[in-house]
Formats: structure tokens, C-alpha cells, sequence
């Protein structure tokens, strides 16, 4: 049984980390931490965990702690402080903040507002997005978990930029429910705030956006020019991606669906469809796109997943199960909820 441990588990990303790592029958959560909750019963804070873990809170990890596996909900800033010490101790890292997703420290300074402090860290973490990089994943001791929006936005149009069928720009118009903001409410979260609007937010600013542009470089092997608008939506769980890009030379929608299919072929959790649906996908670690072909040779390409599961702790369970040689689909091969 792989031993694993949870710091920072009592937000929604940490809480939805122990509700499939409790069931998981490869992987034995041993231990997670809250500073604020320390000496507190899991179930306590986290309810819906009552009668699946007896664990309680701890402040921090024990130095002294047998752990094979650990995941970081911390925030930006607090992971590069964390990982290099597990690390040494020989211990394997999931991120799921920021810290290690961008590969150039500069381009992390720029976005995050601060240096990056653990260079040897980041020029050896691997981009976790099972899709594009499973066997550099398979080998890795450190993975930078991917953010939400750039899954939902990359994992659509990545077939496209593959095969080199479109030109190296993109619009993004992407919508995500409130419970990506995070636990903490704020006055852009509050109910009362956008419970009746869509609102645009970090317009040609948000850190995500260098982020999808270097995957969708990896994956096209050329510069990208990207566009990334987000928005809140009234929802708690779930997200959506439009994105725009421009065919080099006609192509039919069988050509296009065959490229689509044949490129995710065996990956478990992207499946094509007509039109996504967030309702699908809460819950569970699938993704779904689909496209449309347009005017102009014009192709509207489309995502949707829960952005607390495949956007963030679903994708995590999925890059450890791969880490220690498992089926991907372990502990998270169930159906979305459907409403």
C-alpha cells in the first residue's frame, strides 16, 4: 500500500483529495495538515469524510513520518518552501499549486509577483498533465499538477495543434464556477455578488494564461499566440472553454473528428462529444470536447470537467497513480453526476 499525505487538507481542493485517496484501494491516506485545524478530527471540518477517516488534523507533517507520496494544497508561494525537504527524504511530490508549473523562473517572477526559490526543483518537475506527458510523468519525483482552466482549455485543442492543422494563435473564452476561488469567500464569490451574472475577471492577466500557452507550445513545437479571458459563473462546481482557431487548409468535420479520436485514443478520461456538459463531468475526473467547424475555416473547439476533480484533485490521484505504476483510472474510474 503507497502511503500518502495531504498538506493543506482542509480546503476544497485538500477535502476533495481525501474523499478518493479514503476509498482508493492502492493508496492509504496517513495523514493531513491544517494549521488552523490542527488537533481537530478530519470528519469535524470535513463532514462528508464522517465515517471514512479517522484521522485528525495536524499542524504540520512529522519529520519522522513513513510517507511514499504527498500532496501539496498550499498556496502559492508555500510549496517551494515544502517540496525540497520531502524530496530529500526521498519522498514523491504532487503540487497542485502554482509553483512548479512554469518552467522559465522569470516567467514565474513576472505572474506570481515573487522569485522562485527552488531552482533545482523546477527545472526538474515535470508538467502533469497525463494526456501530453504520461511517460515523463512515470519518471518523475516532483509533478506540478496542472491548473483548471489550463486542462480545460488544452486538453480540447491539443489534438489540433499536434498535427499542426491550425494556425499557432488562439482565443479562449472560458467560464468557471465560484469553488475555484477557493474555500476563503470573498466579495467576488459572494452569492449575493455574481449569484445572478456572468462576470469577466483578470482580463489579459491571469496567471493561467502563460501556463496554457507553454503546454500548447510544447505540444505544437512552435511559439503560440494566446487570448484568455475567464469569467465566473453562478455555479459551484464545474468549467467550460470556447476556444477559436483557424484551420491552415479545408478540412471536413469527419477529417477533424478522426484526428480528435485518433489522438485520444486509450486515454480513459477525455472523451468526445457534440457539446460538453459540465453536469457530466462534476464528480468525476473526465473531460469532455467537442467541436464545431464554422465560416472561414474557423473550428470552435469546446471543454468541460469539474474543476475540483480533473482540474485539480481527480488529475493529481490520476498522476499518482501513474507515478507508482498503477492503472490511471484507479479510485476514479466513476461516471459524473449527470445534474
Amino acid at each position: 500500500m503507497i502511503k500518502a499525505a495531504v498538506i493543506g487538507g482542509s480546503g476544497y481542493t485538500g477535502s476533495e483529495l481525501a474523499r478518493i485517496l479514503c476509498r482508493h484501494p492502492e493508496i492509504s491516506l496517513e495523514a493531513m495538515t491544517s494549521r488552523q485545524n490542527a488537533g481537530v478530527p478530519v470528519s469535524k471540518v470535513l463532514p462528508t469524510l464522517k465515517g471514512f477517516t479517522d484521522l485528525t488534523f495536524e499542524a504540520q507533517l512529522s519529520e519522522a513520518g513513513d510517507y511514499d507520496l504527498v500532496f501539496l494544497a498550499t498556496p502559492h508561494g508555500a510549496s517551494m518552501a515544502i517540496a525540497p525537504g520531502l524530496l530529500a527524504r526521498g519522498i514523491k511530490v504532487i503540487d497542485l499549486s502554482g509553483d512548479y508549473r512554469l518552467s522559465d523562473p522569470q516567467c514565474y517572477a513576472k505572474w506570481y509577483g515573487h522569485p522562485h526559490t527552488d531552482l533545482d526543483g523546477l527545472s526538474k518537475a515535470v508538467f502533469g498533465m497525463a494526456e501530453l506527458n504520461r511517460d515523463a510523468i512515470a519518471r518523475a519525483g516532483l509533478v506540478a499538477n496542472p491548473g483548471c482552466y489550463p486542462t480545460c482549455s488544452v486538453l480540447p485543442l491539443a489534438p489540433l495543434f499536434a498535427g499542426k492543422l491550425v494556425e499557432p494563435k488562439v482565443i479562449i473564452d472560458a467560464k468557471s464556477g465560484t469553488s475555484g476561488a477557493g474555500a476563503e469567500p470573498t466579495k467576488a464569490t459572494h452569492h449575493p455578488d455574481c449569484g445572478s451574472s456572468i462576470i469577466p475577471y483578470k482580463v489579459v492577466g491571469h496567471r493561467h494564461t502563460p501556463e496554457i500557452k507553454m503546454a500548447l507550445e510544447s505540444v505544437a513545437g512552435q511559439a503560440m499566440g494566446v487570448v484568455f479571458t475567464p469569467h465566473l459563473l453562478p455555479i459551484v462546481r464545474g468549467m467550460l472553454t470556447t476556444s477559436y482557431v483557424t484551420l491552415k487548409k479545408d478540412m471536413s468535420k469527419d477529417e477533424i473528428a478522426k484526428v480528435y479520436d485518433s489522438y485520444y485514443s486509450g486515454r480513459r478520461f477525455v472523451r468526445r462529444v457534440g457539446i460538453p456538459s459540465i453536469p457530466a463531468t462534476v464528480g468525476s475526473n473526465f473531460a469532455e470536447v467537442g467541436f464545431e467547424l464554422a465560416d472561414m475555416g474557423t473550428v470552435v473547439v469546446m471543454g468541460a470537467l469539474d474543476n475540483l476533480m480533473k482540474g485539480a484533485a481527480g488529475q493529481a490521484v490520476q498522476n499518482a497513480n501513474i507515478m507508482f505504476g498503477l492503472d490511471e483510472a484507479v479510485g476514479l474510474d466513476y461516471p459524473g453526476l449527470g445534474v
